[in-house]
């Protein structure tokens, strides 16, 4: 199976989906949609047919403290675009991202996957819990041209990049870069660009509300995938993940001030 022509084929297609989505049905929506497994299950996919179900399980456990990351990623962003343009946001954030997964990195044995699991689910409903509203002000009605383009080839390069890195970087670091906040800043950027950091704020906050369902697709395959074949491993993840997201989607707008 050539999996290079599956990535260069498959990715493209993922991140137009979910940016024309996004723009028909809203940033909340499009966040909650970018926070399904699209990137993040086709690489497992490929960790799986490539390196095999025991590399992909093991690595699991680095995917956890990556997602913990990009919620640091989320709230350096949106804190950082209350004052600065979104280039220095996004550094900001990336340097949150990086500093946040290293010391995490360096205690990652002293828990097991369950653990990191809860912790990563705990982390997430407080992080939504007080994840800043901001005062809507007016659109900035910029655009740019050829966007849809431009976050397709991004993607495509990451995703082959990181599976095709996977044996130098071992199970523990592949999983950590799996949840790498790519879609996350591609969004934020664009948004902030476009609509100001009140659009990047309920953009993240989709995101963040789509976090537990994701990180409970990923768990999933640490448990369903030594027993049960790929196909049926992934649909059961990702109809939990649909589930979780709609739930979440219904408490938020029931309990969100």
């Amino acid at each position: 199976m050539n999996t290079l022509l599956i990535k260069l084929i498959m990715m493209p297609i993922v991140i137009g989906g979910v940016t024309l989505a996004s723009k028909k049905w809203g940033n909340l929506v499009g966040g909650m949609i970018a926070s399904l497994p699209w990137i993040a299950g086709p690489i497992m996919l490929f960790f799986t047919l490539e390196q095999g179900v025991d590399f992909t399980v093991n690595s699991i456990k680095g995917v956890m403290i990556g997602i913990i990351g990009v919620l640091a990623f989320c709230f350096a962003y949106i804190y950082s675009a209350i004052k600065f343009k979104w280039y220095l946001s996004l550094l900001l954030a990336y340097l949150a991202f990086l500093t946040t997964t290293l010391l995490l990195n360096c205690i990652e044995a002293l828990m097991g996957l369950n653990a990191w699991f809860a912790s990563t689910i705990a982390l997430s409903l407080i992080g939504l819990g007080i994840f800043p509203i901001l005062e809507k002000k007016a659109s900035l009605n910029q655009t740019l041209k050829y966007d849809i383009y431009l976050r397709m080839i991004i993607i495509t390069v990451f995703v082959a990049l990181i599976t095709y890195l996977a044996k130098i970087l071992g199970p523990t670091w592949s999983g950590i870069l799996t949840p790498f906040p790519i879609i996350t800043a591609i969004l934020s950027a664009f948004t902030h660009y476009t609509q100001g950091a009140y659009g990047t704020s309920i953009i993240l906050r989709g995101m963040l509300t789509g976090f537990i369902g994701f990180a409970s697709f990923l768990y999933l395959q640490a448990i369903l995938l030594p027993i049960y074949p790929i196909a049926i491993a992934f649909g059961l993840g990702f109809l939990v993940n649909i589930l979780l997201n709609l739930l979440m989607r219904f408490l938020v707008k029931r309990f969100a001030k």
